[in-house]
C-alpha cells in the first residue's frame, strides 16, 4: 500500500511584506500554494498511490474565497476518478461544517471527525489491504481538550492517526490547539500518525511513526527549506512502514549571510551580495543579513535597506530568484575597550527593558491593527534589537576611529 500525507496548503494565505514586487512576480507567489497542490496530486497519480491524508488548515480561513474552493475541489476530483481514497480534516485556520466545502460527495472522499468528534472510518485497497483511520476536525478556532484519550484503541488492522495539533507547552494558556504529549499518543500504537499544523517537517517517533509533515509551499523567510510532502509505503505482509520526503514547493525561502569584518565600498558590496546569493537550484527568496554592519557607513545601511537596491540584485540572481528581506546585525570583530563595552550592554539593556520598548510602541499600536500585531511578534522585535545594536555598536564606532585618529 502506498499514501501521501500533507498538511497546511494554506490556499489563498496572504503573502505580505512582498508587496513591491512587480505584479507577475507576486503572483507568481501567491499561486505557489496551487502550484504545489497540483504537483502533490500529479505524484499521487503517477504514484498510483491508495490514499492521500490531508491534515487540516487546506485553507487559509474558514470563509475561503470560491476561487480555491472551486481549484481545491478540481484537485479532489483528480484523485477521486482515479480511485485514490482521500482523508482530510480541517484544522484550526478552516474550521468549517462540511457543507460549506465545495467538493461533490464520492466514495472516495471523506471528511473525518466532524463536529469535533473524534471517529474511526474503515477502508480497503485495491488489493484488499484493510485500514482504518482516526481523526477529528476543528469546528472552532482553539481546542483545549487532550483529544487523545478519545481515540480507540488500535484492533487488528493497520491504523493512520489523523489529527490537526500541538505538542503540550508548559504555559497553558498557549495550549489552544488540541495539545497533546508524544508519550500518549506513542501509547495507542497506531501504525502512523500524521499530524499538521507545525509549518516544519518533524519526525517525534518512529517505532511508531508520529509524522508532521509541515506545510507544502513556505510562505515567508521564517518558513526556510524545501516544502511538500511525505510519500509512504506500507509492506501489507509485515505492516513495516517507510517514508520519503518529496518537494513539491516551487519556491525555496533561504537564508544567506554576508560577514563584514573591514569597511567596504558600495560596489565591492553588492558583488559579494551577488557572488553570495548565486548559489540557488531552484527559484528562491532570499533573506540576506549583514553581519559586521557597524563596518558600514548610515548612507550604506540605507542602500542595502531601499527595496529598489533589492531588485537591482535580483536581476543578477539565477533562477529568477529574488533577494525580499535584509536584516543587519553587529559581529563581535569590533573590540571594545572595557568601559566602552559595559556602555554598549548597559545601551542594550535599558532601551529593551519591557516597559521602556512598550511605551515606546504604544502610542503606534494605537494607530493601526498591523503595527500592534508586530509589536507582540517576538521575530519583529528581535529584528528591532539587531538594528538597534548596530546603530549603537556604529556610534561606538565612530567614538573609537575618532579618538585613535587624535
Amino acid at each position: 500500500m502506498k499514501f501521501i500525507h500533507f498538511a497546511d496548503a494554506h490556499l489563498d494565505s496572504p503573502f505580505r511584506g512582498l508587496s513591491f514586487l512587480a505584479s507577475k512576480e507576486f503572483n507568481q507567489i501567491y499561486q505557489a500554494a496551487d502550484q504545489s497542490l497540483i504537483r502533490i496530486v500529479d505524484l499521487a497519480l503517477a504514484e498510483k498511490v491508495d490514499l492521500v491524508l490531508i491534515a487540516g488548515d487546506t485553507f487559509d480561513s474558514a470563509k475561503s474565497s470560491p476561487r480555491s474552493q472551486l481549484f481545491f475541489a478540481e484537485q479532489i476530483k483528480r484523485l477521486t476518478d482515479a480511485q485514490i481514497q482521500v482523508v482530510m480534516i480541517f484544522g484550526n485556520h478552516d474550521h468549517m461544517r462540511r457543507e460549506d466545502l465545495l467538493v461533490n460527495q464520492s466514495p472516495y472522499f471523506k471528511l473525518l471527525g466532524a463536529d469535533e468528534v473524534v471517529e474511526k472510518a474503515s477502508f480497503k485497497t485495491k488489493d484488499n489491504f484493510n485500514y482504518d483511520i482516526v481523526g477529528f476536525s476543528y469546528l472552532n478556532n482553539h481546542i483545549t481538550e487532550d483529544k487523545i484519550p478519545d481515540f480507540p484503541e488500535k484492533g487488528q488492522n493497520y491504523t493512520f492517526g489523523l489529527m490537526h495539533a500541538q505538542e503540550k507547552e508548559t504555559d497553558s494558556r498557549k495550549n489552544v490547539y488540541a495539545p497533546f504529549t508524544v508519550a500518549e499518543v506513542q501509547a495507542l500504537n497506531y501504525d502512523y500518525f500524521a499530524l499538521g499544523h507545525i509549518h516544519a517537517r518533524r519526525n517525534l517517533s518512529e517505532k511508531p511513526w508520529i509524522v508532521y509533515s509541515g506545510n507544502i509551499q513556505g510562505r515567508h523567510i521564517n518558513e526556510m527549506g524545501a516544502k511538500g510532502c511525505y510519500l509512504g509505503v506500507i509492506d501489507e505482509s509485515t505492516k513495516k512502514t517507510s517514508i520519503e520526503f518529496k518537494a513539491t514547493g516551487p519556491i525555496l525561502w533561504q537564508g544567506v549571510q554576508v560577514e563584514l569584518d573591514a569597511p567596504i565600498s558600495k560596489a565591492d558590496l553588492q558583488n559579494r551580495i551577488i557572488a553570495s546569493l548565486n548559489n540557488a537550484e531552484q527559484k528562491t527568496y532570499f533573506s540576506l543579513t549583514i553581519a559586521g554592519s557597524q563596518f558600514m557607513t548610515e548612507e550604506e545601511q540605507e542602500l542595502i535597506q531601499d527595496t529598489d537596491f533589492w531588485q537591482n540584485i535580483s536581476q543578477n540572481l539565477s533562477f529568477d530568484s529574488q533577494l525580499v528581506d535584509v536584516r543587519l546585525k553587529i559581529s563581535s570583530n569590533l573590540e571594545l575597550n572595557e568601559n566602552d563595552q559595559q556602555a554598549f550592554e548597559q545601551a542594550k539593556s535599558e532601551i529593551f527593558k519591557n516597559d521602556e520598548f512598550d511605551q515606546i510602541v504604544s502610542d503606534w499600536k494605537k494607530k493601526d491593527p498591523l503595527s500592534a500585531q508586530l509589536a507582540e511578534d517576538p521575530a519583529f522585535i528581535d529584528a528591532v534589537k539587531q538594528l538597534t545594536e548596530v546603530k549603537l555598536m556604529g556610534k561606538l564606532k565612530g567614538i573609537t576611529d575618532e579618538t585613535e585618529t587624535n
